[in-house]
């Protein structure tokens, strides 16, 4: 989702927008995703996009991100 998304984790990282410990909770809310069937279909349908959808649980984050 972040690469789609344009969001460069491992950049927000080093430039101290993205702590080590909220990036673990991305992945435990990635990891707990509602829907990643519906997940897996829209990342399939599409290699970029200006917004995750509505169910992602990180969606927020990720594009403050991928604004930066």
């Amino acid at each position: 989702m972040a690469r789609t998304l344009g969001a460069d984790l491992d950049d927000a990282e080093l430039r101290g927008d993205l702590p080590p410990e909220m990036r673990d909770d991305m992945l435990s809310a990635c990891t707990g995703c509602a829907d990643p069937t519906g997940c897996a279909h829209w990342l399939s349908q599409r290699s970029e996009a200006e917004a995750a959808p509505g169910f992602c649980r990180n969606r927020d984050i990720l594009q403050a991100l991928a604004a930066e």
